[in-house]
């Protein structure tokens, strides 16, 4: 008896390992943190995706849920009274607790806005970065964000 239970255990650490986070997401967000220091302002909106790069990164939970980042993350043109800028934002961010099951493995949760960085673009040229960025200028050029 005492061997079938040993072996039930194995299996379900066995399967519980392939599904646990390969931490993917977490090496995106750290390596978009560091070329986020690399940007200066007045740089084209190629040089920052140049420098930002385009990798994309899963990672596999419990019960083969993904969750799956790409470089950039998304998109928006945010148009105001006598301003449009274009925004593109970077995952960079990891704000949420992870759900953990009863054997200790994570399972996903969804990414969110606040994880996320925004890239200001004015006419194709960096113009600054960061949520409190985005903020002034949005109310500085009465820009509707979501």
């Amino acid at each position: 008896m005492k061997r079938i239970i040993y072996f039930v255990i194995i299996l379900m650490l066995m399967s519980g390992c392939y599904y646990k986070s390969l931490g993917h997401l977490d090496k995106l967000r750290t390596e978009n943190r560091q070329n986020l220091l690399k940007l200066s302002i007045g740089i084209s909106k190629q040089e920052a995706l140049g420098i930002m790069g385009n990798a994309t990164a899963t990672d596999i939970y419990i019960n083969e849920e993904k969750v799956t980042a790409s470089n950039p993350y998304k998109n928006e043109i945010l148009q105001g009274k006598d301003k449009t800028f274009e925004v593109i934002y970077y995952l960079t961010e990891s704000k949420h607790q992870k759900v953990v099951d009863y054997w200790g493995y994570s399972q996903a949760t969804p990414i969110t806005e606040d994880e996320l960085t925004p890239l200001v673009f004015d006419n194709g040229k960096l113009i600054g970065w960061g949520w409190s960025f985005l903020k002034n200028n949005s109310q500085t050029f009465e820009i509707r964000m979501r």
